[in-house]
């Protein structure tokens, strides 16, 4: 499993498909980017990290799991409308935002406690989201599905992750740099809504590798 040939996959299935998911996930991650910078305003610069982390736990899993329907409806040759993928994504969503706060805390704690224990949590938890909306599993079920999955893949996990998040979070820095979000708050939306549709690559080249392993994995 070549990383080069997965992301070289991803960016023609994004090329042929940008239309569709543009639609289907940016309005989401703009009421996004605007409900927080909504509770950013009102719970000024002090306000807790934690409140980012629950406006994303209400909208992310939407637009998340829409995208991971649609990627799997499009490798199928299916065409589905975007109110029948984003209808049985707000009927996951429960479980989704579940599993997206146990996965987010541990990834934090082990960010904080040492760098690498939260990079490796953030490689073997990618195929959690995966096992949760298209294998119909609980969160902690996808967590240990996901584990499970990695096992011998995850130099490859990590190579797609780190080519898809170095650039987005490089390109991030120097955007920010050149115009600083507290300037204007029209030009603030519009990058941080920019940025988080970017991230979605991540998403096409992840579902990816999980379709690629899970022909091995699933036939144990």
């Amino acid at each position: 499993m070549n990383p080069m040939t997965v992301l070289r996959d991803a960016l023609y299935f994004t090329q042929r498909n940008l239309g569709q998911i543009v639609m289907l996930c940016l309005p989401l991650i703009i009421l996004e980017t605007i409900i927080t910078q909504m509770v950013s305003s009102a719970s000024g610069p002090d306000a807790s990290p934690g409140y980012d982390l629950l406006v994303g736990l209400l909208v992310y899993p939407l637009y998340t799991g829409a995208l991971i329907l649609f990627l799997d409806a499009r490798s199928r040759g299916e065409s589905p409308r975007n109110s029948d993928l984003l209808a049985r994504a707000l009927s996951l969503w429960p479980n989704f935002a579940l599993l997206s706060a146990i996965s987010t805390l541990a990834i934090v704690l082990g960010l904080s406690i040492l760098v690498l224990p939260g990079i490796f949590m953030t490689i073997v938890f990618a195929f959690s989201e995966y096992r949760l909306v298209l294998r119909g599993e609980g969160p902690l079920a996808a967590l240990k599905s996901s584990v499970l999955m990695s096992r011998g893949h995850v130099w490859q996990i990590f190579t797609c992750v780190a080519a898809v998040l170095a650039p987005l979070m490089l390109l991030k820095e120097l955007t920010f740099s050149a115009f600083p979000k507290d300037e204007n708050l029209f030009l603030s939306l519009a990058l941080d809504s920019l940025y988080s549709f970017l991230q979605l690559f991540l998403t096409v080249v992840v579902f990816r590798l999980f379709m690629l392993i899970s022909e091995s994995f699933d036939s144990k």
